[in-house]
């Protein structure tokens, strides 16, 4: 019989749970075995070996060469046996379970009516979302999938590319009334702004039009960094600003506020480019069904949305 075929998972895994966690005794809590069981496994396993694959000392245990080389294998060899494991069951059940989902913190109308849908129709997943500028790890963390704006810096991830955002010039027909309708970018000087964004970004519009970019200084009373928020305000006669074309498409099929579908575009041959969109996620040898169902979700409403043809 040769060693392959001598392989006991159980003297695997009790190693691999002692190297991870540092002790035997911590294994041993962690298996919910008695440490001296924890302890014959792995020397049942260098003896099926015939190799010594860690040094035992009172304050810590360090692997051989021959045990570092078995370690990264077999920690590897059990982490794709899980996930076959997982693969199976997960075939064979309904679609629930948890799902760690994040994005930034700017299209919070639109996500939250997407999920909303999406939790709907699978009542037995459960999505947690996390709202954050900040980008998150999302390996470190946990997570399962992210909607990411601008430039991806970390080409490890899976990505799946969902079109641009693009942002047009609105106002409400009542603070047109008051202070005039502009009908070119020079016009818009002297405006009231509801400004997004970061400084000094926000105090300068960059407009695309056909003769080009030109760029205009703006101000006004209030900076807002949510796109929901911007609309509400701009609907209300704050001022003149920018939003995202899509989002105004999403809220008007939705029927939402409908102050909001009073908005007026401004200089329809102008707009900001704006950022690209992508969902994420950190690669695996296995992912859940349902983190699949997810993705395949947001990315057709979403692209639906940044499509030109959804106006």
């Amino acid at each position: 019989m040769t060693a392959t075929n001598d392989v006991d998972l159980n003297q695997v895994s009790a190693f691999v749970r002692v190297m991870k966690a540092g002790s035997f005794t911590a294994a041993a809590r962690a298996l919910g075995l008695p440490t001296s069981s924890v302890s014959r496994r792995v020397s049942a396993l260098e003896e099926t070996l015939r190799v010594r694959l860690l040094q035992r000392s009172t304050r810590k245990l360090v692997l051989t060469e021959a045990g570092r080389l078995y370690f990264d294998q077999a920690q590897a060899a059990l982490g794709h046996l899980a996930d076959a494991h997982a693969a199976v069951i997960d075939m064979s059940q309904e679609v629930a379970g948890p799902i760690r989902f994040t994005a930034g913190g700017d299209n919070t109308g639109l996500i939250a009516t997407l999920i909303a849908e999406f939790v709907g129709r699978y009542p037995k997943v459960q999505i947690e979302v996390v709202l954050t500028p900040r980008r998150v790890d999302l390996v470190g963390e946990g997570f399962n999938l992210a909607l990411r704006a601008g430039p991806l810096v970390d080409s490890s991830l899976i990505v799946r590319r969902l079109g641009r955002r693009d942002l047009a010039l609105f106002a409400s027909r009542s603070y047109l009334r008051r202070a005039g309708r502009p009908r070119s970018v020079g016009e818009l000087s002297g405006h009231r702004f509801v400004l997004c964004g970061e400084p000094p970004q926000r105090h300068e519009l960059r407009l695309t039009g056909p003769g080009g970019v030109e760029s205009l200084k703006i101000d006004g009373p209030l900076v807002v960094h949510e796109y929901g928020f911007a609309a509400d305000t701009i609907a209300a006669g704050v001022g003149i600003g920018l939003i995202p074309e899509a989002y105004l498409r999403f809220m008007a099929k939705r029927g939402l506020s409908s102050a909001r579908r009073e908005l007026i575009r401004l200089l329809p041959d102008h707009s900001i480019p704006g950022t690209d969109l992508s969902l994420v996620s950190p690669p695996t040898a296995y992912e859940p069904a349902r983190v699949g169902l997810l993705r395949e979700f947001l990315a057709e409403r979403i692209r639906l949305l940044l499509s030109p043809s959804a106006a």
